[in-house]
């Protein structure tokens, strides 16, 4: 996969054959990916890569991943239950997707029509990761490192992949996941896995 953010804009996050094509999703919605970008830098978060996609952070905690699939591009919003959504922009990315903290876009021109309301969503994301509050979350049945719960917010396909799993699959994944000290190492397994899981298999089945 990628590991800086400028490829995204141009090869997509490397996961699939399109891309670096002109098939690739981010290519579809290249302006408006574009236009998210900046708003995300001007609104002074930090531009990292993580899971494949921009990452954009706030003193260390991740605010808004950018992706794209075929049919739209999107913000998804770590802990959207702690950012007012006044305007009623959240939605679920998919049926799998345990809360609703992704806008949606169709149209490449939206971002920049929606420059002020979404600067001020952003806004209310940073000042919910500077308050240290922690969102109330429904407790799975499995316990989820944190990690890979982003991972599966920021990835329908992923968390379609990884409730298909058996229950012992799943426990075990967040068991291997979990076990990792660091953060990094955590998020390094999610990405280890992702084959495995996509293909159904447990993380040690070959």
């Amino acid at each position: 996969m990628i590991d800086h953010a400028d490829q995204y804009f141009t090869d997509g996050c490397g996961r699939c054959k399109r891309g670096g094509t002109p098939e690739c999703s981010t290519q579809t919605w290249s302006s408006g990916l574009e236009t998210l970008r900046e708003i995300c830098l001007s609104a002074g978060l930090d531009e990292v890569v993580k899971w494949g996609h921009p990452c954009y952070m706030h003193n260390g905690k991740n605010i808004v991943v950018l992706g794209a699939f075929r049919t739209d591009f999107h913000l998804s919003f770590m802990n959207a239950e702690l950012i007012e959504d006044a305007e009623s922009l959240f939605v679920k990315r998919g049926e799998n997707t345990q809360t609703a903290n992704v806008i949606k876009f169709t149209e490449t021109s939206q971002p920049a029509a929606m420059r002020e309301i979404l600067t001020q969503y952003l806004d209310r994301a940073k000042a919910a990761a500077d308050s240290g509050v922690k969102p109330k979350r429904v407790a799975p049945s499995i316990e989820m490192p944190e990690e890979l719960i982003a991972a599966l917010d920021a990835d329908p396909e992923f968390a379609e992949a990884f409730n298909a799993l058996t229950p012992g699959r799943q426990r075990g994944y967040c068991m291997s996941i979990g076990d990792a000290k660091q953060s990094a190492t955590r998020i390094a397994r999610i990405e280890k896995y992702r084959p495995q899981i996509f293909a159904g298999k447990g993380f040690n089945e070959r």
